[in-house]
């Protein structure tokens, strides 16, 4: 029968160890393991609601006509929406939708020299609050309904990645390799866009 010894070895102060396999006294293989249980350093938790999520960010900037992914970028999740508006923009644009997160863009200094209309949609609390009187407030909640639907144009590239692509979880440690797949995702998806309205 044959006579395998598995030898782990550990240097002081490592995050990571060294499997060895031996056959006989020979070397078969090594294999480097991360030690389990510790966080991404790059990655870190933020607070939606009541809930507590830990991971990483994808922003979007969407072509509201073709659906069309021009632009994004990665952060970890504790970063602010806000932040990113910039990097999202490629400055042509006419009209700009967006989420409450999104809410005081245009009075950023970093964004004084965009000369699109922004049209942020109101948080949710305000929205219930015009839905408590909805024939008083009709032309706001139109308002604030013709926003979401032109917005949710963002929506669809991550259900693409999501649904089809299956991109649930990010599998890697540190942002630049989870950014390197997202980059490659999003192209995906906007290859599976056009050839949708190809078809159409």
């Amino acid at each position: 029968m044959a006579n395998h010894t598995v030898v782990k070895v550990q240097n002081k102060n490592s995050t990571s160890f060294k499997a060895i396999v031996r056959h006989n006294g020979r070397v078969l293989r090594t294999k480097t393991f991360k030690k389990m249980g510790e966080r991404d350093p790059e990655i870190h938790q933020t607070k939606k609601g009541n809930l507590w999520h830990f991971g990483m960010k994808a922003h979007i900037g969407v072509d509201a006509k073709t659906g069309l992914t021009h632009s994004f970028t990665t952060t970890s999740a504790s970063e602010h929406d806000l932040n990113q508006a910039g990097n999202l923009l490629h400055g042509e644009e006419k009209f700009i939708f967006a989420d409450s997160g999104y809410r005081g863009a245009e009075k950023r200094e970093e964004l004084e020299d965009v000369e699109a209309d922004w049209h942020i949609a109101k948080i949710p609390s305000k929205v219930k609050e015009l839905k408590k009187h909805p024939r008083i407030n009709k032309v706001q909640l139109k308002t604030e309904y013709l926003k979401a639907s032109i917005r949710a144009k963002v929506e669809h590239p991550f259900r693409v990645i999501k649904c089809q692509f299956g991109f649930t979880k990010a599998r890697y440690r540190g942002l630049v390799k989870n950014d390197g797949k997202l980059a490659m995702l999003f192209t995906l998806a906007n290859i599976a866009r056009v050839d949708q309205m190809l078809r159409a």
